[in-house]
């Protein structure tokens, strides 16, 4: 069979020293499933390139598995650790430039000196934006102290990809219920709420060249889109926004499949978005690589909506 040939952009790694923060998830898996993922993140070489080979994936953009620094609490650390872990990959993707990419590890505690590393590493390190792993200790984006970093992402014209993580303070209704407060569900809600206080909080309104990507098929927001409108018609509470709530999804907020491989799914957020703002990802190591391959290769799409969806949309979002 020839192979559909993808640019995936949902793809981690580690470096030395984050395995601290990422405890909080791992220490959840059973010691050998721990032991493989850290094997994965840690390789660069053969192994992960023979497997993109197999699954006719040209280039991957590379991101720092979560929490990365948005786990660390000292300003001053994670600035320390944003650099040496950007730095690290730079070295990294130099040794492949032909099939490696990179996203940037912001230290997003202070919007200035997250603003001031993004630059550095677009401007000097060649990296094609960022990934932020949900809030900083409790803060989050929408504040308008964030808006000297969104006028930097605007003008490097550069994407910020916001992954998931737990929500500050654990929701009363997932007490008793540890399985909801991480990936099956809690994560998706947090990044979902988190982008929903971008949107009404005029963050796209301000800086409309902004583009958000959210994996794992938009966190369950391209669903909603018809209610987001019916409902904030009905009850704004003093809320002014520049487009409906809707026309911010698919426009400024694009999405990945990473971690959705449901034929269903893609082709309603596809009807609802626009085949323009859904591309393919798989959320390596955490998903199977051969099990999202199959799921796009035989995805009830036309061959231009398929083109576009594995690689066309990722080129022209990130300049290739």
């Amino acid at each position: 069979m020839t192979r559909v040939r993808k640019i995936a952009f949902e793809e981690h790694y580690t470096a030395v020293g984050f395995g601290d923060y990422s405890r909080a998830f791992v220490q959840h898996l059973d010691p050998a499933t721990a032991a493989e993922l850290g094997a994965r993140l840690t390789d660069f070489g053969q192994d992960r390139l023979d497997l993109m080979d197999r699954a006719g994936i040209d280039y991957v953009i590379l991101s720092q598995t979560g929490p990365g620094v948005q786990g660390e609490r000292d300003p001053a650390i994670a600035l320390k650790r944003a650099r040496e872990n950007n730095d690290f990959l730079a070295g990294q993707v130099a040794q492949r430039p032909d099939r490696y990419g990179a996203f940037a590890t912001l230290p997003m505690h202070d919007p200035a000196t997250a603003a001031a590393e993004l630059e550095r590493a677009v401007t000097e390190l060649g990296f094609k934006g960022a990934l932020v792993n949900g809030h900083t200790n409790g803060v989050y984006y929408d504040d308008p102290a964030y808006d000297v970093f969104w006028q930097r992402l605007q003008d490097l014209d550069v994407p910020l990809y916001l992954h998931p993580f737990y929500a500050y303070v654990e929701p009363h209704a997932y007490r008793g219920h540890p399985e909801l407060a991480g990936a099956t569900w809690g994560w998706g809600v947090e990044t979902a709420t988190h982008t929903l206080r971008l949107i009404f909080g005029g963050v796209f309104d301000r800086y409309p060249g902004v583009k958000l990507i959210l994996g794992h098929m938009g966190e369950g927001l391209p669903f909603q889109r018809w209610r987001f409108d019916s409902r904030f018609a009905a009850y704004p509470y003093g809320v002014k926004l520049q487009r409906k709530p809707s026309e911010y999804i698919g426009a400024n907020v694009l999405i990945t499949t990473s971690g959705v491989c449901s034929h269903a799914t893609l082709v309603g957020a596809i009807a609802e978005m626009g085949a323009e703002a859904v591309m393919f990802s798989i959320d390596y190591p955490y998903e199977s690589t051969e099990l999202a391959v199959e799921f796009i290769e035989t995805a009830p799409l036309d061959e231009a909506t398929r083109e576009l969806v594995c690689r066309g949309n990722a080129q022209r979002l990130f300049k290739l």
